[in-house]
């Protein structure tokens, strides 16, 4: 990262560059004297106004869970943009007429609209309904491994392609009833708008999965059956959910209920391959997997940064005055390794959760918390778990300097994990 002269900055320090290389490409080590060195520092994004960015646990969590914070920018005057999310997927190649699909999501609501939209869903995802599921999850996952070696040129494997991503994606698409013949077109949407893509491919694929979340609306109301969408569909909860809401909403579940995940179980597997003393702790003592994912979830999750909150009155964060109408930008990762909270943060340690009541924000927190992270948690459990048994030999194909992470400053992840499946 370019360093300022100190006497030059000192009144007026030039805000934090959110792009910066150094950021994107190691969050939890360039993220690190910035949180020790001020509490709150300015930065800024390409295209959207300065803004305050918080590193520190503690700051992050009061942030997430005080309403004097709110996401939706169009509710806080002064507010500097109309819409951040709105401008970041336009600047990203969203289409006209589409920004109403994200005002109408249910990440982006606030108050009693939220409460609403979350409290429509929020059976789904519990832990009894998803414990329910472990069984189904459990065969998805084999049946994915059965066939990683038929994908394999030349004794290599890419893990996220033929595994990672193929595995909550089918999860979700059964929670919402997708048709068997149309789940590879919402499979190859999802992944298109999870890579981070720009221009008309994502432009193409938020059109067609909104068309397609359409078409699926009205197959639900003519066939209900068994599933989320025809719950909702259904007269008691109808009155209550418009239709450009569900559409957002079965759109924000299908993209950010399976984006985290693939992630995680990429970022994870390569980080206990490095890390054999912990991979050994795992396969010695299955019961551990809860544990392991929440940890792996705070040292090596995918989530770089939240969405922006912003102040609607007068207030202070970590003796920093914030203005109402600013915008406070929660750096998770940097949270997630801040030495106030984590006991030696930088190691991995597998155990630590089941023996401490540190907790990580990987998963956000307050109402804004991740409606997914209960099946977030159980997928990524089966699924290293079953890896890893299955492949006792799992190794790199490359070395780790050569893997790619893409240039995404929000979400921390591979974009390919070649590996055999094994030792030679």
């Amino acid at each position: 990262m370019t360093t300022q002269d100190p006497a030059a900055t000192e009144s007026h320090p030039e805000p934090l560059d959110l792009a910066d290389q150094e950021l994107v490409r190691d969050p939890f080590t360039a993220y690190a004297p910035i949180r020790e060195r001020e509490r709150m520092v300015r930065g800024h994004v390409q295209g959207v106004d300065p803004m305050w960015v918080a590193t520190r646990h503690d700051d992050i969590r009061m942030i997430m869970s005080d309403p004097g914070f709110t996401i939706d920018a169009t509710s806080v005057p002064g507010a500097p943009v109309a819409h951040r999310t709105e401008q970041t997927w336009q600047a990203r190649g969203m289409y006209a007429g589409y920004e109403d699909y994200l005002r109408a999501g249910i990440f982006d609501s606030d108050g009693s609209d939220h409460r609403r939209l979350r409290g429509l869903v929020t059976a789904a995802f519990s832990p009894g309904r998803v414990a329910a599921l472990r069984p189904r999850i459990k065969e998805i996952a084999t049946h994915l491994l059965d066939r990683l070696p038929d994908h394999a040129e030349n004794g290599v494997v890419d893990l996220i392609e033929h595994f990672a991503r193929p595995l909550p994606i089918t999860v979700i698409c059964e929670l919402i009833a997708v048709p068997e013949a149309d789940r590879d077109r919402w499979r190859e949407r999802s992944a298109t708008l999870a890579a981070g893509t720009c221009g008309d491919e994502l432009g193409d694929a938020l059109a067609g999965m909104v068309a397609d979340a359409h078409d699926l609306v009205d197959l639900h109301a003519a066939h209900p059956g068994d599933d989320l969408i025809s719950e909702l569909l259904a007269p008691h909860h109808r009155d209550r959910l418009s239709t450009d809401e569900l559409v957002a909403l079965i759109t924000n579940l299908v993209v950010a209920g399976h984006i985290t995940t693939v992630n995680l179980i990429a970022n994870s597997t390569e980080v206990l391959l490095a890390h054999p003393d912990q991979l050994a702790l795992l396969r010695e003592d299955p019961a551990l997997a809860p544990y392991a994912v929440d940890e792996l979830m705070r040292f090596c999750g995918p989530v770089v940064r939240a969405l922006p909150r912003y102040a609607t009155r007068d207030t202070v964060v970590g003796g920093t005055p914030v203005c109402a109408g600013e915008a406070v930008l929660p750096i998770v990762s940097a949270a997630n390794r801040d030495p106030a909270a984590f006991t030696d943060p930088d190691r991995l340690d597998l155990g630590r959760t089941r023996r401490s009541r540190e907790t990580h924000l990987g998963f956000g927190h307050g109402a804004h918390r991740c409606l997914g992270a209960h099946l977030a948690q159980e997928e990524a459990a089966i699924a290293l778990t079953a890896l890893f048994d299955r492949a006792p030999g799992l190794r790199l194909a490359t070395c780790p300097e050569r893997l790619n992470r893409g240039n995404n400053p929000v979400n921390w992840h591979l974009k390919e994990l070649p590996v055999r499946l094994r030792a030679e």
